[in-house]
């Protein structure tokens, strides 16, 4: 145990090493460039006023405080939370390819936002879209377990096939709502639809904060049964695991968990896909420990793909969509390609 647990610890320091300084220079790269010592001495001052002399303008301040460091603290909980709940589908449904769009949960954030920007309006100010986007989240999280239910399908595979099903009937909903909708608004909905950071605010931050620090610590105290499910239904059952019950609470968690990084980031696919992978590589098949890696993995990736997303095109705004749709397909053709090696 010790043998594998010391090299775990040092990569757990590692990362979060990585993490901080990643922050750092998330916040310091943009249009505007502010040098990283820069950045690191207003965020001290605005933490502890007084620590350091100010020898910086306002505009600097306000770029680093109001507009970027949020942004880079959203990147990293929607980076975090997506990357555990792929993680966690790949464990229950025992399905690699598994990540938060496959229950259709992206699909209702989308329709709900669509319905929003294109048709009932800002009926609750700044907070309607991010709230249309968690209600239509969990409204196909629901349709998903009433179609299982309703047609007997509480098996792995068949919850999957539920999920896709719901996803193309829900995006085929969403379409209709753009071809009805204003059409000098479609700019912002696929914007949104492509994923984007760029409406960060401190107080949006507390709502993906509050859904990680109760959901990321229940996944680290049944990683032991995650791993169970890895194996297979009957083997999970024979440990006393009540195997359909704890699916559908991951199942329900996930959504939660994507429900929430959807309002405020639109759909950014392929972080849950392809980080859970690199967390087994670096860290071992365990849930003890994939879980914690896919966390700082997933925050560090989006908080790079931001970066590349708000720079490649500077002043303007990439969908950051767009950065791990092609980081998720070249990884994805390296990983066929490295497969197929070790099968030859």
């Amino acid at each position: 145990m010790n043998s594998h647990s010391r090299p775990f610890g040092l990569l757990l320091l590692a990362g979060l090493l990585v993490l901080l300084l990643s922050i750092l220079a998330a916040i310091a790269a943009g249009a505007v460039a502010i040098p990283v010592g820069t950045v690191f001495r207003i965020l001290g001052d605005a933490i502890v006023p007084g620590v350091f002399e100010t020898d910086w303008s306002k505009g600097r301040e306000a770029i680093v405080w109001d507009i970027r460091f949020p942004r880079v603290l959203l990147a990293g909980m929607v980076g975090a939370g997506l990357a555990v709940v792929g993680a966690t589908l790949q464990s229950v449904t025992r399905n690699p390819l598994a990540d938060p769009h496959l229950l259709g949960i992206s699909s209702g954030g989308a329709a709900g936002a669509i319905l929003a920007l294109l048709h009932t309006g800002l009926f609750l100010g700044l907070l309607t879209v991010p709230l249309m986007a968690f209600a239509g989240a969990l409204s196909a999280t629901l349709l998903v377990l009433a179609v299982s239910r309703l047609a007997s399908a509480q098996s792995a595979d068949r919850l999957v096939l539920a999920g896709v099903a719901v996803s193309f009937i829900i995006m085929s909903c969403a379409n209709v709502l753009i071809f009805l909708g204003d059409p000098r608004a479609t700019h912002t909905v696929v914007f949104w639809m492509l994923g984007g950071l760029g409406l960060a605010q401190w107080s949006h931050l507390v709502f993906p904060l509050a859904v990680l620090a109760v959901t990321v610590p229940y996944f680290l105290l049944r990683a032991e049964d995650l791993n169970a499910m890895t194996i297979g239904d009957e083997t999970a059952t024979t440990l006393g695991i009540p195997v359909v019950r704890f699916r559908l609470t991951v199942f329900v968690l996930g959504a939660v968990i994507t429900g929430v990084m959807v309002a405020f980031s639109g759909i950014i696919g392929f972080v849950g896909l392809m980080v859970p992978h690199i967390a087994r590589f670096l860290a071992g098949g365990s849930y003890r420990r994939i879980v914690p890696a896919s966390l700082l993995l997933g925050a560090i990736f989006l908080i790079w793909a931001d970066v590349l997303a708000r720079t490649l095109m500077a002043p303007e705004d990439m969908p950051i969509g767009v950065v791990t749709g092609l980081t998720g397909g070249l990884f994805f053709i390296f990983l066929l390609r490295s497969k197929a090696g070790n099968g030859r």
